[in-house]
């Protein structure tokens, strides 16, 4: 069968009792940790001008999440999807680098409303959604980025196309068909992480958006390629380019329903590109257990993987003194000298006055990178810091990232909670609680989206 066959039909044939109990807990986890940060992103100043931005298509039935404005159901999505990735801080599938709750979670919030979907139904869409993101992905072998494509909106594009379909009904056919649409709707450039500008922050939103669009063309009767995936100008050959030949696309479909890749999705503990984490534990590890001040580093070295190399510490110049809150987030130079002086790296540490801190941008131009040759992309994520003081002192430590060591239920609702409390009072941010980890039991998902429009 072709992988838009094998998915279409995982895709029309779960059931919600096919779900083990262990993966609908973890799905509605990782939902809940999308929507603190939804939350936690609405009082940027990104979120204010996407969402001005998106109003001038005037106004519909679908909430935006802590707004008190309603958007037609896919610029709600679009907007919603900003938000949980707006400080990119939403959980990655290590293996694809897809950022799955991103595009999947609004497209359940807007396409649930729309059909008016109970809870058991919501939550076996949401597992369709995760699922398909992830082994999407992992199908890649870590080529994406590489040559340029943001996994999370290509692959979230082709994954909403079967949530969005699974939800509105469509038979195999037609999931399969929604896949070859969506195809041509997928998009998004890693080019962003070179001068921190904010398109990185919409490809979620559009990805579902694009993935809703495809469902109901499909849906009407439009057709889509069969060899969406394995095809000649299908997705692996064009969003993998030269690097084609990595591709494996008979991962999607092994153990499809057996084994369940999203749940080996980590979730996230610092605000920052995930190929940094690795890094952030030795640098706050090495602070904790010795005493020294910025002043007393003489250089910083990293080791790196070269997919690191491209996405934080290249351009040097600008990497080393970042202009804006999101070209910190992207920053290994200025990752190590938050870690190391502050030993932290959290909301704070991505605003003014912290990333322009005269301290921390000396430091960070004290940070140098090597290529790794044991790094362990794309299966893990590793990082190795020496810090060479000027006594002559080195001290060094390496870190390893894997994604079957997920956070747990305690850390992530802890999360959550510190999230959400950026923009809304306790007591509501625990009922949002209790409706998500009650997902299944509720009638539909007009309950939740009562509770997060303000």
């Amino acid at each position: 069968m072709l992988v838009s066959e094998e998915l279409a039909r995982f895709a029309a044939v779960l059931r919600y009792a096919d779900i083990p109990e262990a993966i609908r807990e973890r799905a509605k986890l990782l939902m809940l940790d999308a929507i603190g940060i939804a939350f936690a992103s609405s009082g940027y100043d990104f979120a204010a001008k996407a969402l001005a931005g998106l109003s001038r298509f005037g106004a519909g039935e679908h909430i935006v999440i802590n707004s008190g404005r309603k958007l037609a159901l896919r610029d709600a999505v679009t907007m919603n999807g900003i938000l949980v990735h707006g400080l990119d801080y939403d959980d990655t599938y290590l293996p694809g680098a897809v950022h799955m709750t991103a595009s999947n979670v609004p497209c359940l919030l807007g396409i649930g409303a729309d059909v008016k979907a109970d809870g058991p139904e919501l939550l076996t869409a949401l597992v369709v959604g995760l699922e398909s993101a992830a082994r999407i992905g992992a199908a890649g072998n870590g080529g994406f980025q590489k040559v340029g494509f943001h996994p999370t909106s290509i692959c979230g594009a082709m994954a909403c196309s079967l949530l969005a379909g699974r939800l509105m009904g469509l038979d195999g056919e037609k999931l399969r068909h929604a896949q070859g649409i969506a195809l041509s709707l997928a998009s998004g450039t890693m080019q962003p992480m070179q001068d921190g500008t904010w398109t990185k922050r919409l490809h979620p939103g559009a990805a579902a958006a694009s993935g809703i669009t495809a469902a109901a063309l499909a849906e009407g009767g439009f057709t889509g390629p069969a060899e969406a995936y394995e095809g000649h100008f299908g997705f692996y050959n064009i969003f993998l380019a030269e690097l084609r030949t990595k591709a494996d696309p008979a991962l999607v479909s092994q153990g499809l329903g057996d084994r369940w890749e999203f749940a080996r999705s980590s979730v996230k503990l610092y605000p920052a590109c995930h190929q940094s984490h690795a890094f952030m534990n030795a640098a706050v590890k090495i602070a904790n257990e010795h005493r020294f001040g910025p002043e007393d580093i003489e250089r910083v070295d990293t080791l790196v993987a070269d997919m690191t190399r491209e996405l934080v510490c290249e351009p040097a110049v600008a990497k080393r003194r970042p202009d804006s809150s999101y070209a910190a987030q992207f920053s290994l130079p200025y990752g190590m000298a938050a870690c190391l002086t502050r030993k932290r790296f959290g909301l704070e540490e991505i605003e003014e006055p912290v990333y322009t801190d005269a301290r921390l941008v000396e430091l960070a131009s004290k940070v140098h990178y090597d290529i790794d040759p044991n790094a362990g992309f794309p299966k893990t994520r590793t990082g190795e810091v020496i810090v060479t003081l000027k006594n002559g002192t080195r001290l060094r430590e390496r870190n390893e990232i894997n994604p079957d060591e997920p956070a747990s239920a305690g850390e992530i609702t802890c999360k959550f909670f510190a999230n959400a409390e950026m923009a809304i009072e306790r007591s509501r941010a625990e009922q949002i609680r209790d409706v998500i980890l009650a997902l299944e039991k509720q009638p539909g998902v007009r309950a939740l989206t009562r509770l997060l429009a303000n």
